[in-house]
């Protein structure tokens, strides 16, 4: 799985299965279900951390037919499997403004609205309309922007298994010129604040309510602070990064370590973002 996620690191999946179309992922899911195979959808990969020990199940990673993007005026469908920054991009050359926030964001749209992703003062909820969802056992459902309940790094899907198949956003006409500017500028400062030259899962923590966590971190004195190749960053604490060779256990021990450490120094438990898949237990010891 390193090769599958941008942290790099990550050991065999037992299966890793291209699905093309929603027919192809209904027949697939169900046949899992029926079997108890466990799996998981994956994205880019940008958000996780996979253990060295692999996954014992399916990965399920979505392309072509759940990959693609219309537009229609202000009006953009758009499958689970299209990357976030390619559907900015699209946007922009069609002079549509409202995700520009996404144009840095290197996942996939349904991944993105799993955890209503967002970035410099946006989210994914000022954009969409409406999502369909796969519910196991139940079918496909329609659901509105308004029953998605987003919050913060949240969503439905957060309280109820579902796979995201497509969804429908509104964005609204700009000027061209303007909505590229903003996006350079995005793309400035992220370069400038952010160590996008080593591997990441991009933000390693929530924002805890009522402060920062890179702040709470660095004031723990913990920027730099590294075990093995896994290493808190130096330019921006909230970024644990992979400085070349890190295994998916040093990373998973460093994010503990801050935990704890930021917890004695601040009282506050910062809770991770990046999702664990596999077993870990045997890397707590």
């Amino acid at each position: 799985m390193r090769k599958h996620t941008t942290f790099r690191v990550g050991g065999p999946a037992d299966f890793f299965v291209s699905v093309k179309d929603r027919e192809t992922l209904l027949h697939i899911i169900s046949y899992l279900k029926e079997q108890k195979i466990p799996y998981f959808l994956l994205g880019n990969g940008s958000n996780l951390l996979v253990s060295d020990h692999g996954y014992r199940g399916v990965i399920l990673q979505l392309t072509e037919d759940l990959a693609q993007i219309t537009f229609d005026g202000e009006c953009v469908r758009a499958g689970a499997g299209v990357q976030l920054m390619r559907l900015a991009a699209q946007a922009a050359e069609r002079s549509l403004t409202g995700l520009e926030f996404a144009s840095g964001i290197p996942g996939t749209l349904g991944g993105a609205i799993v955890m209503n992703a967002g970035a410099y003062g946006g989210e994914m909820v000022q954009v969409v309309e409406s999502v369909d969802i796969l519910y196991p056992g139940e079918g496909i459902v329609t659901v509105s922007n308004a029953d998605m309940h987003f919050g913060y790094r949240h969503s439905i899907l957060k309280e109820k298994e579902g796979v995201v198949l497509s969804v429908s956003l509104r964005l609204q006409f700009g000027e061209k010129d303007t909505i590229i500017d903003k996006i350079a500028e995005l793309k400035e400062q992220r370069r400038a604040k952010q160590p996008l030259e080593y591997a990441s899962a991009g933000s390693t923590f929530k924002r805890p309510e009522g402060a920062f966590a890179g702040k709470l971190i660095s004031d723990a004195g913990l920027k730099g602070y590294a075990i093995g190749d896994a290493c808190v960053s130096e330019k921006h604490a909230g970024f644990v990064v992979n400085k070349g060779n890190a295994a998916a256990d040093e990373i998973y021990r460093l994010i503990r370590d801050v935990q704890d450490k930021v917890q004695q120094a601040s009282g506050y438990l910062l809770e991770p973002e990046v999702i664990m898949l596999g077993d870990f237990e045997t890397e707590k010891n």
